[in-house]
Order: structure tokens, then sequence, then C-alpha cells
């Protein structure tokens, strides 16, 4: 669409005429994402930044603070740990959670405080030992 509008010629029949012969030469056949639906947030208001967030999402980059980021991972992480199939399994998520909690506790960055403090990697297990023996009935306290 390089030609101008010639004067004299309303614009919107002038738009409607080059949208005419596009669609005649085919220019819209074919298109990236012809046929699949709109996007669910077509709806919501203009948002300046959409693609940069859009990236973001598709590229799973956080936009919280480093602090925020580690102490939403240390909840998922203990979440993680309570649902263990094994107790190698939670130690292992327990340490690696607590070796960056640590390493945040030392160098801090910058925003807000961390707020936590590593994990008692035996209490997560016990606490989870005792779950799981109440989820099956076989623990040691389960009657014969």
């Amino acid at each position: 669409m390089t030609e101008r509008k010639p004067p004299g010629v309303p614009f919107e029949s002038w738009v409607d005429h080059q949208i005419r012969d596009a669609q005649a030469r085919g220019a819209f056949d074919r298109l990236p994402g012809a046929g699949r639906p709109l996007p669910a947030d077509v709806e919501s208001p203009y948002d300046e930044l959409w693609w940069v967030k859009r990236k973001m999402a598709r590229e799973g980059l956080a936009v919280l603070p480093p602090a925020l980021a580690l102490r939403k991972e240390a909840e998922d992480a203990l979440a993680a740990a309570r649902a263990a199939p094994s107790e190698r399994v939670v130690r292992r998520i327990i340490t690696e959670i607590n070796v960056k909690i640590r390493d945040m506790m030392f160098k801090p960055p910058p925003g807000p405080p961390l707020g936590k403090k590593p994990y008692d990697v035996e209490e997560v297990v016990r606490q989870w030992r005792q779950r799981r023996a109440g989820a099956t009935g076989d623990g040691p306290d389960a009657r014969p």
C-alpha cells in the first residue's frame, strides 16, 4: 500500500478500494492465525505494553522482584516436598531451595527483604512422614 490517496477522493472510499484490491490479489489468504479465534484479551482495555507482557509470559520471565520471586519459589518448593513420592526427593527439593535462600540472605538484591529463612530439612521430612503415614494408614502409629 504505497499509493497516496488521490485528491478529492473521500478517505473512507479510498481505503475500501485498497482493501478490495488486496483481497482480489489474495493478500489476505494464508495469513498467520487465519481461522483461529481471537485472543481472550481482545476485549480488555488497550495496554501500551501488551507486547512486553506477552513476550515475558511466553519466555517464562517473572515480573516480581528477586526476593518476592524466591519467596514464591520457596513456598512452591515446600508444597512440592509435601507431595513428593519419596524421602530422597523431599530432601533434594528442600536442600536446593535452601541453597537459594541462603544465597539471597547473604547477598541480598535490591528490593523488599526476603523474609524467609532456610527450612529445617529434618522437620520437613518428619512432617512428610507423618502425612504419608496418615494417608496410607501403615505408619508407625498404624494398628495391625
